[in-house]
């Protein structure tokens, strides 16, 4: 049996694939630095063994898989060289692991994880499915019929993918310290459009994807009455959404989603659209979709002492605007209060205005210190060029935390893709 050896296994990809392998029946393990991240709690939880980065990790007869955060000069792949181990790289591990099943990858620069977790969720009602979540969480079974993955459109890393289906859930410019605009980042997506096997199911409604040429058919789902599969009379409530779907104009099925704002219906059609392309009842569809209970990190609520807080990975402006418009639907009567962190010197630059937008959605907000990358040029930008942007705004820190305590009868948003939980932590701990 081959031990497989992750190096970086804390990586939300690297963990969930990690998951699949050892679910798979095969010896796992794997090195990262030894803070706690979320993304090890399913790893721990199967036993698998975590240890300190070391070359001496890496022996004879294993296979290693690179995170593709680590250069080739760590200290265990140049061990692995040394002795004639093949290194290979995460995406590209995937890529080839894909094969064995009808692969279906989602993509897209906002909604891949959520849309990714929903629709494992309703093939798993149908055919056994494995699938990989960039939320860290991952599942395979040796019988799996369907393998969906997240597919991350980040350095081109998708490229290493040749799916059977990928749906496209938008095209925005996001990651500018590697995507030089958003005729770059449409190029990656026609590039991966052209490794497509099967169909696309796209967006419609984005007015990049309607442009997307490919080899397989193209389906589209939206809003729009141009679309292949269009969702009408959408009724919007504090349980949840309902809607109708049309099928080239046809009415097909009313269905129910317990989630909440105008990107998660379009994320549900996305996956009814891939299903029925698949030949799977409406009625399966619809009580898989009434089950799905969230992914991590995608508007994770909690509550404690009458507060609602809810934990989420927006870091973009198109992110934040649907995660607060999500929260108005479904604490219609409460105050908004927006907690954000910034990602990224370099995402926060390039967005700073629109940042400042997006954020005015809500009634109250705080802004965290920039969570920044070791890599980036910092420059003289701080967290008061933004703040200066936003009315009834103020900066806030973990020794301050007591100050959301003035504002009652309020759900907290807490937002960003660096370490802004730990500022919910700071909260709860202040809540009596």
């Amino acid at each position: 049996m081959t031990l497989f050896h992750f190096t970086g296994i804390k990586g939300s990809g690297m963990s969930s694939l990690a998951q699949i392998l050892h679910d798979a029946g095969n010896q796992v393990q794997g090195s990262d630095i030894e803070k706690h991240f979320f993304t090890e709690d399913p790893l721990r939880k199967r036993g698998i063994t975590i240890l300190p980065f070391n070359k001496d990790n890496i022996q004879e007869g294993m296979t290693v898989i690179a995170g593709n955060a680590f250069r080739d000069d760590h200290e265990e792949l140049v061990e692995a060289k040394n002795k004639g181990i093949e290194v290979i790289r995460y995406h590209v591990f995937l890529g080839d692991l894909m094969n064995q099943f009808i692969s279906i990858g989602i993509t897209g620069s906002h909604g891949k994880t959520s849309t990714t977790g929903l629709m494992s969720h309703v093939l798993g009602g149908h055919a056994p499915t494995s699938y990989l979540i960039g939320d860290g969480t991952g599942h395979g079974t040796e019988d799996a019929t369907y393998f969906a993955f997240e597919a991350c459109e980040y350095r081109r890393h998708f490229l290493a993918y040749h799916p059977d289906y990928m749906i496209m859930t938008n095209v925005d410019f996001d990651h500018p310290d590697y995507f030089g605009g958003i005729d770059d980042v449409f190029s990656a997506f026609q590039t991966m459009a052209l490794q497509v096997n099967k169909a696309i199911i796209a967006c419609g409604d984005d007015e990049h994807l309607q442009k997307i040429q490919a080899n397989v058919p193209v389906v589209f789902y939206g809003f729009g009455s141009e679309n292949d599969f269009e969702a009408r009379n959408v009724t919007k409530t504090t349980t949840g959404s309902t809607f109708d779907v049309f099928v080239r104009n046809e009415f097909y099925y009313t269905f129910e989603i317990p989630l909440f704002g105008d990107h998660t219906v379009l994320n549900a059609l996305a996956v009814i659209s891939l299903c029925h392309y698949e030949g799977i009842k409406a009625e399966t569809i619809q009580a898989q979709l009434a089950t799905f209970k969230g992914v991590k990190r995608r508007f994770t609520e909690s509550e404690k002492g009458g507060h609602i807080l809810i934990d989420d990975y927006a870091h973009h402006p198109t992110e934040i605007k649907a995660t607060i418009q999500s929260a108005r639907q479904k604490y219609p009567e409460r105050e908004i209060v927006a907690i954000f962190q910034p990602h990224t010197f370099s995402r926060t630059r390039t967005f700073l205005n629109e940042f400042a937008e997006s954020l005015e959605g809500a009634d109250a907000v705080y802004l965290c210190d920039i969570f920044g990358s070791a890599r980036e040029n910092v420059g003289d930008l701080s967290i008061a060029d933004l703040s200066d942007l936003i009315p009834n705004c103020s900066v806030l820190t973990t020794e301050e935390i007591d100050r959301l305590l003035s504002h009652k009868n309020a759900v907290f948003l807490f937002m960003g893709a660096g370490d802004v939980q730990k500022f919910q932590r700071a909260f709860e701990e202040k809540i009596i």
